[in-house]
């Protein structure tokens, strides 16, 4: 799959991991889709480790599967870091 492709499908599966997955994890959507990006990186490495399944085809349902799972993870994880960030202290 070539870069432009790759940059794509994480922007898309951000997308769908933050419809999924609800609520204020913090950065916005800008963040979001920068995460989602990060999550199908972190998708196609957990699904060629452990089920030697690549992300080689962009129409494929487990590159898709695979990186909206990464992208899950990613905003799972950035939700519990920010999680303290956004409070303010009362006076």
């Amino acid at each position: 799959m070539s870069f432009l492709a790759f940059l794509i499908l994480g922007l898309i599966a951000g997308a769908i991991a933050k419809l999924i997955l609800p609520g204020n994890q913090g950065g916005g959507w800008f963040m979001t889709l920068l995460l989602g990006v990060v999550g199908a990186l972190l998708g196609g490495w957990i699904g060629s480790a452990l089920f030697g399944v690549g992300m080689d085809q962009f129409w494929d349902l487990g590159t898709w599967l695979l990186a909206i799972a990464g992208s899950i993870i990613v905003l799972l994880i950035w939700g519990l870091i920010t999680r303290g960030r956004n409070k303010s202290t009362a006076a």
